[in-house]
Order: structure tokens, then C-alpha cells, then sequence
């Protein structure tokens, strides 16, 4: 283990000691955000401390064997020790270096995820729906719970902008990797001479704010519209104002609501849209200037990104960022995102290693 390494456990064990102090203490425990902060930050730093714990002890393990070496009646079982200790800690130090790499607080929160439609007219819109199945059942798939939070339909059943809200385990941390621009390649349904066409859409997924406190808004700088919805959803759709849009003036940014019956509702959907925007933009803004640092995994946050390409006369997926091609289109895009958001995830957590490497030479 490096000397770097190791002095950072050992910081880890004096904050751990910290910690544990702090949840003692009653001022903590009578302010519940603050003490939930502590608390998730103590279950991590325990978790960390127990595997280096661990890690020392089979490195006395080894030292001890190394030391029966010399008696002649213990060297059969000494070598076995070593190679077993040996096995054993080079297993515990890449646990211990996944187990210390930066943590997005985020991961672990709902998501907002915005489809829409791009270059390639009616193809695209209905690439659009392709796209929101896939996502759909790939939260089935998952356990998680999902919600539309707006729905702009196209003529031929596609969807020109669609927004789910999406809460269950790590739904942030599993699909953040998604925002980007995906290009799919297929003959489309309106093509008659069988032609290959080229369309796309933009993905983008935002955490969802906690309670509105990661975003202040002032109300002078929202302008709240209210209109009569339009489409499926019944007989009253077109009989009361229950739809809303909210626009934020100094940004000109939008979202809107009107699949809920309630206008309460859905002015209290178009705000966490609105929120969640906000904050995603002030998120790229920021990755922005650390692009020199962020390896372009998640890319530069811009949306014309080209992170993926669906060819479907060859059944293939592939991912620009990664170099990553999987001939099962047909299963991916039927929900199974496992290995996709798997090898994104282990090639952040490389190039995380990397830059801790490159930080402690």
C-alpha cells in the first residue's frame, strides 16, 4: 500500500472518532438535517474504516508467516498463508481504493429524465417513444417507480418532449450517464423504398433538488401561465385551465404540466421540473470548468453531445465515450441497460483512480 494511501485511512480513522463524537452530541441530534448529513457520512467512513481494519490485519498475517518460514515444520502452512494473505490484500486494496473514490451526493436521489426529439422530424419523435419504453421498462426491470411529468405528442404517436420523474435506488447515479445526444440509424415506418435514415434525440437526466433548498427562486422572476389541456386524458381535458407553464424569467428557461386534473398538481410538478433545470444548468456550468479534470466520461454536459448511436439494421449499440459496441439492440432497447450502465460506471471509476493516482505522485 502506498504511504499516500495508507496516511489517508488514517485521516479517515480520526474523522471516523469525530463523527461518532458528533452524533453524541444533543445539539446534533436535535437538528435532523444536520444530524442525517453526519450520520450518512459517519455509515461511510465506517464502512471504509472496517475494510482497513481488515487490511492491516491480514498484513500481520502475512508478516507472521513470513516468520514461520524458519521453523521446518511450520513451512508448508506458512507459504500457504502467504499466498493466501497475498491474494487477500491485493483484493482488500482495490476494494479499499473503489471504497475512497469521490462521491457524487447525488446518486442517490430521484431524477428527472427529459427526452426530445431532434434532427429528423416525425422519425425522431417516434425514436423519442423508443427511447422512453426503453427507459420504462428498464425501471420495471429495476423496482423503480415512475411518473410523466409532461408529454408533448407528436401526429404519428412519437413524442416531440417528454419529462418522467424517476424515484427508487441510486436512480441518478444509474442514469446520469444517459445525458447526451443519441442517434439512432433504421429504416424508418414512413420510408417506402427501404431506405436507412439518420435521426436523433437529446437525453437529459437532473437529479431532483432536495425540497427546493438547492435553488432559491425569487417569484418576481417566474412568470406562471395557465391553459386548457390538450390530448388523451378524458372528457375534462378541454373544459377547465388545469394546465401550467412556468417560465423562469432571467433564464428563459420552461416547464410545464398538464397531465394531472389538478392545477395544484401540476404547478407543483412544473416547479420541480423547473427546479431541477436550473440546477442541471448551473451543474454544467460548473463541469464546465472542470472539463480538463472530468476525463469527458459524462461529456461537457452539452446536449448536441454524440454519446450513442442505435443502428438497427446491424442490432448494434454503440457508445462514443467508451468505445463500447454490444450486438443486442434488440434486448437493450427492451429495458436490459445493465451492461451499458455498467461499463460506464467502471470507466468512471478508472478514470477516478487515475486522478487519485496522478494527485498523490
Amino acid at each position: 500500500m502506498k504511504d499516500s494511501l495508507r496516511l489517508q485511512l488514517q485521516r479517515l480513522v480520526m474523522r471516523l472518532a469525530e463523527l461518532d463524537a458528533s452524533l453524541a452530541d444533543p445539539q446534533v441530534t436535535s437538528d435532523m438535517q444536520r444530524y442525517r448529513s453526519i450520520a450518512r457520512e459517519q455509515a461511510e467512513a465506517s464502512d471504509v474504516v472496517a475494510r482497513f481494519r481488515r487490511h492491516e490485519q491480514r498484513e500481520a498475517d502475512l508478516a507472521a508467516a513470513h516468520e514461520m518460514l524458519s521453523d521446518p515444520d511450520l513451512a508448508d502452512m506458512a507459504r500457504e498463508e502467504i499466498d493466501a494473505a497475498q491474494a487477500d490484500l491485493e483484493q482488500g486494496l482495490a476494494d479499499l481504493q473503489a471504497a475512497l473514490l469521490p462521491r457524487d451526493p447525488d446518486d442517490a436521489r430521484p431524477a428527472f429524465l427529459e427526452i426530445r426529439a431532434g434532427t429528423g422530424g416525425e422519425e425522431s419523435a417516434l425514436f423519442a417513444a423508443d427511447l422512453a419504453r426503453m427507459y420504462l421498462r428498464f425501471c420495471e426491470r429495476k423496482g423503480w417507480r415512475s411518473e410523466v411529468m409532461s408529454d408533448s405528442p407528436s401526429d404519428l404517436g412519437g413524442h416531440k418532449e417528454l419529462v418522467l420523474r424517476i424515484e427508487g435506488d441510486g436512480v441518478y447515479g444509474q442514469l446520469k450517464f444517459e445525458s447526451g445526444g443519441h442517434r439512432v440509424q433504421r429504416v424508418p415506418e414512413t420510408e417506402s423504398q427501404g431506405r436507412i435514415h439518420t435521426s436523433a434525440c437529446t437525453v437529459a437526466v437532473m437529479p431532483e433538488p432536495d425540497e427546493a433548498t438547492d435553488v432559491t427562486l425569487n417569484p418576481a422572476d417566474l412568470r406562471i401561465d395557465t391553459f386548457r389541456a390538450s390530448g388523451a386524458g378524458g372528457q375534462h381535458v378541454n373544459k377547465t385551465d388545469s394546465a401550467i407553464r412556468i417560465t423562469h424569467l432571467p433564464t428563459g428557461l420552461v416547464a410545464e404540466c398538464q397531465d394531472d386534473r389538478s392545477q395544484h398538481r401540476n404547478k407543483a410538478k412544473a416547479m420541480a421540473v423547473l427546479l431541477a433545470r436550473l440546477r442541471d444548468r448551473d451543474r454544467v456550468a460548473r463541469e464546465a470548468k472542470e472539463a480538463a479534470t472530468r476525463k469527458s466520461l459524462v461529456g461537457t454536459g452539452d446536449r448536441s453531445d454524440r454519446i450513442r448511436t442505435y443502428n438497427f439494421p446491424q442490432g448494434r449499440l454503440t457508445d462514443h465515450r467508451i468505445n463500447l459496441t454490444l450486438y443486442k439492440l434488440g434486448a437493450i432497447m427492451d429495458g436490459e441497460l445493465d451492461d451499458v450502465v455498467a461499463a460506464l460506471q467502471a470507466a468512471q471509476a478508472q478514470a477516478q483512480l487515475a486522478a487519485l493516482d496522478g494527485s498523490a505522485a
